[in-house]
């Protein structure tokens, strides 16, 4: 189990790829599907709540440490926008394209401030650090809501 202060902005790699892989909770890597769907949890300004598709690289979260993730992470300002999920299929990747010189050294082609789905020409030379999920069958609801409705679901 883990244990210290949570350094919410420096997820370890391999972390964030077994949790997205697997849907498992960020905090506990526990299961994360609940009878709602998955909870994602996003900072107040970071999406539009009116998108029909969000992409996201926060693994989503268990009911038991949503409002600890909520409370304890500034970057939700404890007021997170809270992401109910029926489905989040696998995306793409986040991370940096490396390209070869006329020398044969290896260098940095592009760092793009976008997910590459997978399947664009270039995932074979992009080394990634994060995955990416596609958010399109989802509501949106403030904590309150969810504690209400997981309170009625148990």
């Amino acid at each position: 189990m883990p244990t210290g202060e949570p350094q919410w902005k420096l997820m370890h790699p391999y972390r964030q790829m077994m949790t997205m892989q697997a849907l498992r909770c960020q905090v506990c890597s526990g299961k994360a599907r609940t009878p709602l769907g998955f909870i994602f949890l996003a900072g107040p300004k970071d999406e539009d709540p009116t998108q029909s598709t969000i992409y996201t690289n926060q693994p989503p979260v268990c009911p038991k440490h949503a409002r600890a993730a909520a409370a304890l992470c500034p970057y939700l300002e404890k007021n997170p926008m809270v992401l109910l999920a029926r489905s989040a299929p696998l995306y793409g990747v986040g991370g940096v394209i490396y390209g070869l010189t006329a020398d044969n050294q290896v260098h940095v082609v592009a760092r793009p401030d976008h997910a590459l789905p997978f399947g664009h020409p270039n995932i074979p030379t992009l080394l990634a650090s994060q995955l990416i999920r596609r958010l399109s069958s989802f509501r949106v609801v403030d904590m309150g809501e969810l504690l209400r409705e997981l309170q009625l679901t148990a």
